[in-house]
């Protein structure tokens, strides 16, 4: 039943510059709220006496040198009686901040991915969620305890009001509570991640998802009730005073308010992401979108908006476009609809969504119970009839798509516009620069546009390997020359190891190499003969692919823009073309590398971060050949490169750095100077190499797994527990969050070769739970090799 009061728009406050992706009530001063915003920047609001009956910016606070995801206000204590506020970033720290300083009071660093959900308790505890999968409790400005359980990221953390009770809801569809760190109970029955939780009384909460339902659950474990009315992803919750009566925010534009179990009224937003909300103590709401506006809206008529901004409110939102595969409308057949004489008859709830045609055009309306008629919220685009071109506005722009990008797995989704005139890969450069990605997701991005656009396409079309700068075949590092090849692996420069498709038809059936595919591999006569061709491997895995015309066009592009003091001369240039000639032809007639390219190979690795992957890549190559081995791996030099190379390897690095780095590592182990060297560094290159686990890039997961491998295959025959124990901890903890297959097995097969022919090592992997982790990897079917190297392991383990 509708309430007898509705809320409208009170003010609209255009204070940040891109996604407002967080909001809460601050206890001082009276009426106001914080917001925080990926335009890294937080921001404290105060209610003003002006006639707009706004808000007006108290400060801005900066601390975070990413996005700003969440943020939360710890209560007033003796210390601080005007309470301080907690924000959360992709930079993986917590800034806390008083409400009168721009700067934070102090920083908690302790987690290994973006933070993206705070709670605050009594006495000061602050309970924090990230992508690394853990939850983290933290007390006095130090970190008391890690809640560890969940597969995927934690998404929503809230502390109940009984002391030590805490909840954590995942991506891995659960949610878990939590007393003194210990997890006592896991409620499923979710279909989708868990993305945000709320409180209600000390012994019930709710929680939401991206599978559209809101559910209500008692402690005890036990769903008492679910509620339905979103048609897309739910992010948000808040609960009124009464404790019962609560509101919602989604990804199908949306802020709907819930009383007595039932949606009673939905207000349609402006913007594609309603990412957040809260309730102020009048019981005003505030929500905060993905168009960086933050909207107060009230049901107190005193203070709704003058009848002008309602009204251009509604004008805004009957300019804005639907399209169907976003506003869950299905597909549109222009012919069955009916016309505007159906908006003669009443609605039967609020919110009802309505479509009608208007000559070729549908538009969509939604039936508002305190207003009694239709209100137009915008024009849908994309039916079976319609033309896409120029039908969508974002940011104010129109465009004939705006596609929704997902990274990271488990992470926010990006907006990416794009129209059919434009070069799909130039499209896909800017995106990733304007959200700070790596070069790295260029193919997977402008791969995307163009399988989605379904071919519309105006003007030449680049070639699927062209260069949008140049023109030229585009450089990715570590691509081969014949990348369209669905067996070439992107990883070894091998066929990528399929079973059945290797390319030397005359190998011997079942002894294949699996990970450069040198020969179809048969499943079936490795049952008929047991054969264990995956572990122990002791030979070194390493990243041979390579196309020196492409590096090199790279490195002389980069040159060009490079900073003034960084361009390199064309002499040093021509002398990295031939050090990568020598190393990429060894029985070439050409002369094998000389100390002075080396030298100078050395000197441009460390040049700016953002342009050094090319530099990276020819030292990736290099390092393969004995002299160069032998020069960068020696007991003075080879302690500089690695601790150059563990630099780029820093979580907060670049991923192309990242991945490139590792893959340096590998290559070292081929010479005898370089086994030295990193056997001599294992420790620090293994646990840095583990915090890369928590990035969500499956290049360099595949990196750093060989890496771990290869360590494995160095220890293997060696009585060095120490050695073995770091392998199976790294291998355990990589694999809690990888995903990509062919990291994974490469993971087993690193596990395998630790443990076998070595009891205590066995043992080792055992005490540590190694045989619960892996099994489920024992029935994965493509690519088999997963599930059979993970069949032999649980032998030993």
């Amino acid at each position: 039943m509708a309430s007898s009061n509705s809320y409208k728009l009170r003010c609209s406050i255009p204070g940040h510059e891109m996604d407002v992706r967080g909001l809460a009530s601050a206890v001082f001063p009276d009426g106001a709220f914080v917001s925080v915003s990926r335009d890294r920047t937080g921001r404290v609001w105060l209610p003003n006496s002006s006639p707009d009956k706004g808000f007006t910016e108290m400060h801005c606070m900066s601390g975070h040198s990413n996005f700003v995801s969440c943020v939360c206000i710890l209560a007033p204590s003796e210390t601080y009686p005007r309470g301080l506020i907690a924000t959360g970033g992709n930079d993986n720290n917590i800034c806390v901040f008083t409400m009168d300083q721009p700067q934070p009071l102090f920083t908690l660093k302790g987690h290994k991915n973006t933070v993206c959900t705070l709670s605050s308790g009594k006495f000061g505890t602050l309970l924090s969620g990230s992508w690394d999968t853990t939850a983290k409790v933290w007390l006095s400005e130090k970190c008391m305890m890690t809640l560890e359980g969940h597969t995927a990221a934690v998404w929503a953390v809230v502390i109940l009001p009984e002391q030590g009770l805490m909840l954590s809801g995942s991506a891995d569809k659960t949610i878990k509570l939590w007393k003194a760190g210990r997890c006592e109970k896991t409620f499923t029955g979710h279909e989708d991640c868990v993305r945000g939780l709320a409180v209600i009384s000390n012994t019930e909460f709710f929680s939401c998802s991206n599978d559209t339902s809101i559910r209500r659950w008692l402690v005890t474990g036990e769903c008492v009730q679910v509620y339905y009315s979103h048609t897309n992803y739910i992010y948000s919750l808040a609960v009124f005073p009464n404790s019962q009566d609560f509101i919602s925010t989604g990804e199908d534009r949306t802020l709907r308010i819930w009383r007595q179990g039932d949606c009673t009224q939905t207000i349609r937003l402006p913007a594609q992401s309603v990412w957040c909300c809260c309730i102020l103590p009048n019981g005003d709401i505030v929500t905060g979108a993905s168009d960086g506006i933050i909207r107060v809206f009230t049901e107190a008529e005193d203070r709704m908006a003058s009848a002008e901004d309602l009204q251009a409110f509604e004008d805004e939102l009957s300019k804005a476009t639907i399209d169907p595969k976003t506003g869950d409308l299905g597909d549109i057949k222009l012919e069955d609809l009916p016309g505007r004489e159906h908006l003669d008859e009443p609605g039967n709830r609020d919110g009802q969504t309505r479509l009608i045609k208007d000559g070729q055009k549908v538009e969509a309306y939604q039936w508002s119970v305190s207003d009694d008629r239709w209100m137009k919220i915008g024009d849908v685009v994309g039916g079976s009839n319609q033309q896409t071109s120029k039908s969508v506005i974002y940011e104010g722009k129109e465009y004939d798509y705006v596609f929704t990008i997902d990274v990271n797995e488990g992470g926010p989704s990006m907006k990416l516009p794009y129209n059919v005139s434009e070069d799909p890969w130039l499209t896909a450069h800017n995106f990733l620069q304007k959200n700070d990605l790596s070069p790295m997701f260029l193919d997977q991005v402008a791969n995307f546009i163009i399988q989605n656009t379904k071919g519309h396409v105006v003007g030449p079309a680049q070639p699927a390997g062209g260069d949008p700068f140049t023109g030229g075949a585009r450089y990715i590092p570590g691509a081969s020359d014949d990348r369209p090849g669905f067996g070439a692996d992107p990883f070894t420069g091998g066929g990528r190891y399929i079973p059945g498709s290797g390319p030397n038809p005359s190998a011997p059936v079942g002894v294949a190499d699996p990970f450069t595919g040198g020969g179809a591999y048969s499943s079936a006569a490795l049952r008929q003969t047991a054969t264990n061709i995956y572990f122990p491997k002791t030979d070194g895995v390493t990243f041979e692919q390579a196309s020196a015309p492409q590096i090199i066009a790279k490195l002389k592009e980069l040159n060009g823009g490079a900073p003034q003091d960084h361009k390199l001369s064309d002499e040093i240039l021509e002398s990295l073309e031939m050090l990568l000639m020598s190393v990429c032809e060894p029985n070439s007639s050409r002369p094998p590398p000389t100390l002075q390219q080396i030298n100078l190979l050395w000197k441009a690795s460390h040049w700016p971060e953002d342009i050094v992957f090319p530099v990276l890549d020819i030292m990736r190559l290099a390092v393969r050949h004995p002299l160069v081995n032998e020069s960068l791996c020696g007991e003075a030099e080879g302690v500089q490169l690695c601790n150059h190379l563990l630099r780029l390897m820093r979580p907060e690095g670049r991923p192309a750095n990242q991945m490139l780095a590792l893959r340096t590592l590998c290559n070292c182990f081929t010479g005898r100077h370089g086994r030295a060297l990193l056997m001599a560094q294992r420790e620090t290159v293994l646990s840095h190499a583990a915090d890369l686990a928590t990035v969500c890039n499956k290049n360099i997961h595949i990196a750093l797994a060989t890496v771990v491998l290869n360590y494995a295959g160095c220890v293997h025959s060696q009585p060095d527990l120490e050695a073995k124990a770091q392998c199976l901890s790294v291998a355990s903890r990589a694999l809690e969050t990888v995903q990509d297959k062919e990291a994974v097995f490469r993971l087993l097969v690193a596990l395998g070769t630790t443990v076998a022919s070595d009891q205590t090592a066995q043992d080792l992997a055992r005490s540590l739970g190694v045989n619960s982790q892996i099994s489920k990897y024992s029935s994965v079917s493509d690519p088999s090799k997963v599930a059979e190297c993970c069949q032999l392991l649980l032998k030993y383990v």
